[in-house]
């Protein structure tokens, strides 16, 4: 554990150089979606589940900056870390295992997904979209989610050899999930098959649970939400480790 801190500790330094360029897609992105849906659309939809069509989008906002900051992290950071910079091998040349590399790995995409939806968080409460205290549990909630997206998107860099292969990953994986969560419009109001496969779908279950906290309407169903993404981190530890040992030693 105490290499996997002082991997994580790497990242945080190198981190510090490039935190601007990090916000830009982690943090500017999302305030323009914010922007052109929640004042185009948000022009013809005064309210939406009780609540109104910026604030719907704005609490799923702080959800998906989630995502994208782990699953980027942990494809194309990783992936450049591992294959062009060799930062892993020289790693191993420490008394380091792969387990600590890939932990660090796992903390450092957690650590990011935190830092931007939390940013995003405090933006979206100074234009007023967050309306109860619950909201302070959000970044502390977010370390799950974080820890989930961030092992999807490291079982894949284990796998492939390109890194051009990690646009599969982004536009056939990251981007339904984005689209099929829960952000933009409720997922009743999918056909029957799209909501059985929403149900799967982590960031939705991050969206649920954000949103909750973020309006102060807790109840039972969220228990399942939180099951859903503590079985993605059980179920998807084992296949880091092993795609990772793999990769790195042979």
């Amino acid at each position: 554990m105490i290499a996997a801190i002082r991997v994580l500790r790497r990242h945080m330094i190198v981190f510090q150089r490039t935190m601007a360029a990090n916000a830009m897609y982690n943090c500017i992105e999302p305030l323009l979606y914010l922007s052109a849906m929640g004042f185009g659309i948000g022009a013809y939809i005064s309210e939406l589940d009780g609540i109104s069509y910026m604030q719907f989008i704005a609490t799923g906002m702080i959800a998906s900056s989630a995502m994208f900051a782990a699953s980027f992290e942990c494809t194309y950071g990783s992936f450049t870390r591992m294959h062009f910079q060799k930062a892993f091998h020289a790693m191993l040349a420490a008394p380091v295992t792969v387990w600590d590399i890939a932990l660090g790995e796992i903390l450092y995409g957690a650590v990011k997904s935190v830092f931007f939806s939390s940013l995003i968080l405090l933006l979206v409460t100074v234009l007023g979209q967050v309306s109860s205290w619950w909201a302070l549990i959000i970044p502390l909630f977010l370390v799950l989610p974080g820890i989930a997206f961030a092992l999807g998107a490291l079982c894949f860099t284990g796998y492939i050899t390109n890194i051009d292969y990690i646009n599969y990953y982004i536009t056939l994986g990251v981007t339904p999930l984005y689209l099929f969560s829960g952000i933009f419009f409720p997922v009743n109001t999918l056909p029957g098959w799209l909501q059985a496969v929403s149900a799967i779908n982590p960031l939705y279950h991050t969206v649920e649970i954000c949103r909750a906290l973020a309006l102060g309407r807790l109840d039972e169903a969220l228990w399942l939400s939180l099951t859903v993404l503590a079985a993605y981190v059980v179920l998807l530890t084992p296949f880091v480790v092993r795609l990772w040992k793999k990769k790195l030693i042979v």
